[in-house]
């Protein structure tokens, strides 16, 4: 039995994992998968990679890409949701922000600095014609932290995924001023290198699995009512939320793209050089 160690953020993007585990689907090919959730997001995975304590993980492209040019020992296998993840960008119920324009000098609640959550602050400004070297973060680690950060005044906004802060904005602790869509497709699958040189056959039939499963995820009876009580959404939401997410499937990750994304974060001031984008990815 092989034992591996797969880690994403607990939403709905990943129920898929959630359903092949339960069914036992990796055991049947003596795969002993294990997942981890990472509350923190992106950044946490991209330490969790490289202290070896994930193997596989389900992380924001940006965030991966910026950690492996940063020397991350880590690969792009595949994209995992082909379309944009929808950032909703955040104030405190009582804030007197109102509008976009308002947040220019505003401190930015953030899990981490490399997480998607820095990165996309730094997307808006850059959409807003702000200076990026202005921006104030301030670190909270995850959503809850963002929540306190809000509340208590230490931060004046905060940039999370749209439906996933949806019941956030709904009970009045958060208000949506805007949102701010990913550039680029918005999850891909990374393993580490020496997961790659050791399993790679086991990592490829995990691949299998999870992209049958995504191929068909979307016509599962009840789908939708599923995920509405599972993550306390408002069942509408959810709705809209499949109507605009479309997993990938198993399609191999290009180096055009990746040479597209480092373009772009080059002109956001996220990364300093562009790199052989082949060294970013291992097609399976």
């Amino acid at each position: 039995m092989t034992n591996l160690k797969v880690g994403g953020v607990p939403e709905h993007f990943n129920y898929p994992w959630y359903l092949t585990l339960k069914n036992k689907e990796y055991s049947k090919h003596n795969i002993n998968l294990r997942w981890q959730d990472y509350p923190g997001g992106t950044g946490q995975m991209c330490k969790a990679l490289r202290d070896g304590s994930v193997d596989i993980a389900i992380v924001l492209t940006e965030g991966i890409i910026k950690d492996i040019a940063a020397g991350n020992p880590s690969k792009i296998v595949q994209t995992f949701v082909k379309t944009p993840l929808i950032w909703g960008i955040h104030v405190g119920a009582k804030s007197k922000f109102k509008k976009i324009e308002d947040l220019k000098h505003a401190t930015i609640a953030i899990s981490r600095f490399g997480s998607g959550s820095h990165l996309m602050a730094i997307v808006n400004a850059y959409n807003q014609g702000w200076n990026v070297k202005n921006l104030k973060f301030k670190v909270i680690d995850n959503l809850q932290g963002g929540i306190d950060a809000l509340t208590n005044g230490e931060a004046d906004y905060f940039m999370w995924e749209h439906f996933t802060t949806k019941p956030l904005v709904d009970n009045g602790t958060f208000r949506r001023i805007d949102d701010c869509p990913t550039p680029w497709p918005c999850f891909v699958v990374a393993v580490r290198n020496e997961v790659l040189e050791n399993n790679f056959n086991e990592v490829k039939k995990v691949l299998d699995i999870i992209n049958t499963e995504t191929k068909d995820f979307k016509s599962i009876n009840n789908i939708d009512k599923i995920l509405a009580e599972r993550y306390v959404q408002q069942l509408e939401d959810i709705q809209e939320w499949l109507k605009i997410t479309e997993w990938n499937d198993g399609k191999p990750i290009t180096k055009n793209i990746v040479t597209r994304i480092q373009n772009k974060m080059i002109a956001f001031n996220v990364i300093d050089e562009k790199k052989n984008s082949g060294k970013f990815i291992k097609n399976m």
